[in-house]
């Protein structure tokens, strides 16, 4: 039984658990089992493994993209990897959200819902300005930045590191080869912590849903079933498409091979903590060169926001709807180019969406005090989109990679390529 299937069982049992813990009504608030199997042994399970994967995140990324600009060995081709990967992360965004609003207007998510009665408020966040965002690319403290997860930061300092080691790498043999060493064992340490996903993701998953439940989807029916409608419909149909168009690559056999990073990215709800698990996939799995994939995976995870965005539009005419506002062409124009810009300044972590969204709401004037009524639901839409968007990076980069002769094609169209198991046995058999 590989690693795909044991994580599969987890978060099936694990769904199946916590539903029938919550129906049966032992998951109340107070009960002994939300104080002790919900709150306690399950969020003790999963905690330990989420913290695993963001222990190895500012390494790996660190390492990797230093060894892979250090691989490249052409500036030129630096800028236009990073270039590509840029412009695709962009447009599928853009056209992500523009599906969510197309089709969330056309179903009139909303109508006919009460407004919320709440005290519960939420503070609105400014959008990041241009000037801001890439202000803060350029870390002044490399150091504070790797120990706050600044993505954006942590990525421009390694590349700067890599091109240093390349210019001069005559000189400094001993540093490219510690550099190579260490990756090999962030790599190394990736594999460890994913053997103890299948536990993980059955513990994250119970308790999730031993709390939510189903009343709170059935009340918001058409909300969620848009806004999961689309999220499926972009990474099931639009990314794998965009990917076949653009590099030739068989969309099955993509989707195939990110299965498992889908069900990290649905456990833990963060881009960032999956990107062990997306490195793992494009470049074991898919045969993306190591030089690509450690540099688009990790960019992606900070700036490709597809599912966020999706939430973003169909949120916003959900709520739009509840309050009676109507929105323009231009409102909407706005909320596109609003959710492109915040995806690139907001960090790949669980609930971010939210935040994100009250930047949109402040800009075309909707009532912030509506997110209460999707805040109930918005875990598991925050599971379903994080898969979404980790889907997206692994298609970008292997169309970059393809576009670049970085692929490998028999490694991307054998089935078992990259499986952890399969290496194991092969490392430990007579004839290796």
């Amino acid at each position: 039984m590989n690693l795909t299937v044991k994580v599969f069982i987890g978060l099936i049992s694990g769904t199946f658990l916590g539903l029938t813990l919550n129906l049966s009504g032992f998951g109340e608030e107070g009960s002994f089992v939300t104080t002790y199997f919900s709150d306690g042994i399950f969020a003790l399970g999963g905690n330990l493994f989420v913290n695993g994967l963001k222990m190895l995140v500012v390494p790996l990324v660190f390492f990797s993209i230093v060894c892979g600009v250090v691989g490249i060995g052409d500036i030129k081709l630096l800028g236009r990897i990073g270039g590509k990967s840029f412009i695709l992360y962009m447009a599928t965004t853009a056209i992500a959200i523009t599906t969510a609003l197309t089709v969330a207007t056309i179903f009139s998510v909303g109508s006919g819902v009460n407004a919320p009665t709440t005290d519960q408020m939420f503070s609105s966040k400014e959008a990041p300005s241009i000037v801001s965002v890439l202000t803060s690319i350029i870390p002044s403290n490399p150091v504070a930045a790797m120990a706050n997860g600044n993505m954006l930061a942590i990525i421009f300092y390694s590349i700067v590191v890599g091109i240093c080691i390349l210019s001069i790498q005559e000189k400094v043999p001993t540093v490219r080869k510690f550099v190579d060493e260490m990756n090999e064992i962030m790599m190394k340490m990736v594999e460890i912590v994913m053997h103890f996903a299948p536990y993980a993701v059955f513990c994250l998953v119970a308790s999730i849903f031993a709390k939510l439940g189903i009343t709170l989807f059935i009340e918001l029916l058409l909300y969620v079933s848009v806004l999961g409608g689309v999220l499926i419909f972009h990474g099931f149909f639009t990314l794998p498409f965009t990917l076949k168009l653009l590099s030739g690559l068989n969309p099955l056999t993509f989707l195939s091979k990110i299965r498992e990073a889908q069900m990290f990215a649905f456990s833990t709800a963060s881009s960032s903590a999956t990107i062990p698990a997306t490195l793992h996939a494009t470049e074991n799995k898919m045969g993306v060169n190591t030089s690509v994939a450690s540099f688009t995976v990790p960019f992606g995870a900070t700036i490709n926001m597809d599912g966020t965005a999706m939430m973003q539009g169909v949120a916003t005419v959900f709520i739009a709807n509840v309050y009676g506002i109507d929105l323009g062409f231009s409102d909407y124009l706005l909320v596109v180019l609003m959710s492109v810009l915040a995806s690139v300044g907001t960090a790949g972590v669980p609930g971010v969406g939210l935040v994100m969204l009250t930047m949109v709401f402040s800009q075309v004037n909707l009532p912030t005090e509506g997110i209460a009524l999707i805040i109930g639901v918005d875990r598991l839409m925050d599971m379903i989109r994080t898969a979404v968007n980790i889907t997206g990076d692994a298609a970008v980069t292997c169309v970059v990679a393809k576009s670049e002769n970085k692929l490998d094609i028999d490694q991307y169209n054998n089935p078992h390529a990259g499986a952890l198991e399969d290496n194991e046995q092969h490392a430990s058999s007579p004839t290796a």
